[in-house]
């Protein structure tokens, strides 16, 4: 048996779902030519690097296990128009390409540059069955780009909503797949058009990562991102123990601070001294705060150290996985 069939096959006992038109695709469809990175992490079903930016931020393919039940939630159909948003380096378009067929379609939208064009590169030397084409975000607002209305969407980075523009898109009984909620988890929720009404499914907790790259090259003192990461973590430590409201209160004062700080404050590098450090405006609002929230802070290191750590040195074979998620259950 070979690695690929020897995968499938441990997937299938595990009891994620591969009937035989995903099975079929990820067996036609190679991995390897979305990516050049070694091929080992994915045939253990782990999250596999297909690009690197400059700030050392890894975008991943999706570990196998989470491939196949995005698949399988995507009820594919030969002939159906899916709109992909983020490119994941083109390896989930050129399954999805494989499904519809010859009579369907795939477009990517992708807001990241560098990936966007990773991913152009790519899919040039694909034998698409059926039209893939990638866009860059604004072909979202372009008529004539995406005339042809959208059976199925599916979102590969963390979201809060569906955008109002892809809403309209969606046929009826046509639906959205994807992780809604904060950076830390989110929901895999199955939302399906029913004239002006979504209905949704929810399909477990997720952990993804950004929708957009940029968002994890943001420095761990971006004070937007940490009230976002801040935000995410209140609402999962508030189910797992008892916070006074007082407590809370002063979490959500400080969520909101943060919020209202400039988004162009100067970021810290490596080579940063203790005394900018301290000057920081983030870290001096920490500060400030510190009296009341040190006994909250290891809580909450847990769960931010999840996204916003410094990527740091990594070795060459094992980027940091931004992006990426471990399991169906965080």
């Amino acid at each position: 048996m070979n690695p690929l069939q020897d995968l499938l096959e441990r997937l299938r006992k595990s009891g994620v779902p591969v009937d035989e038109n995903v099975a079929d695709a990820i067996q036609n469809v190679f991995v390897g030519s979305f990516t050049d990175f070694p091929l080992d992490a994915f045939f253990h079903d782990r999250p596999v690097p297909f690009l690197v930016t400059e700030n050392d931020a890894a975008k991943t393919i999706s570990a196998p296990h989470m491939v196949a039940t995005l698949l399988h939630h995507l009820e594919l159909r030969q002939g159906q128009h899916v709109l992909l948003i983020g490119a994941k380096g083109g390896y989930l378009a050129a399954l999805i390409d494989w499904m519809v067929g010859e009579s369907g379609m795939v477009t990517i939208v992708e807001p990241h540059a560098a990936v966007l064009a990773h991913t152009s590169e790519r899919l040039e030397f694909h034998d698409a069955k059926g039209m893939v084409r990638a866009l860059p975000v604004a072909a979202l607002d372009d008529a004539d780009e995406l005339a042809r209305r959208v059976d199925r969407v599916l979102i590969t980075g963390a979201v809060k909503e569906i955008p109002l523009t892809v809403a309209g898109m969606v046929e009826e009984g046509g639906f959205v797949l994807g992780p809604f909620g904060g950076p830390i988890q989110q929901t895999l929720l199955k939302r399906e058009r029913q004239g002006d009404d979504w209905l949704d499914t929810e399909l477990g907790s997720v952990v993804f990562g950004p929708m957009d790259l940029s968002e994890a090259e943001r420095g761990p003192l971006d004070p937007h991102a940490l009230a976002d990461h801040i935000e995410d973590a209140l609402n999962i430590i508030v189910e797992l123990v008892e916070i006074d409201d007082e407590t809370v209160g002063r979490i959500e004062e400080l969520v909101e601070s943060l919020r209202g700080m400039p988004a162009d404050i100067p970021p810290l590098d490596e080579d940063s001294t203790e005394d900018e450090l301290a000057e920081h405006p983030v870290f001096e609002l920490l500060m400030a705060e510190m009296e009341w929230l040190q006994p909250m802070w290891p809580l909450f290191g847990q769960l931010l150290s999840i996204d916003i750590e410094s990527p740091g040195d990594w070795d060459d074979d094992e980027p940091p996985m931004v992006g990426g998620h471990e399991d169906l259950v965080p």
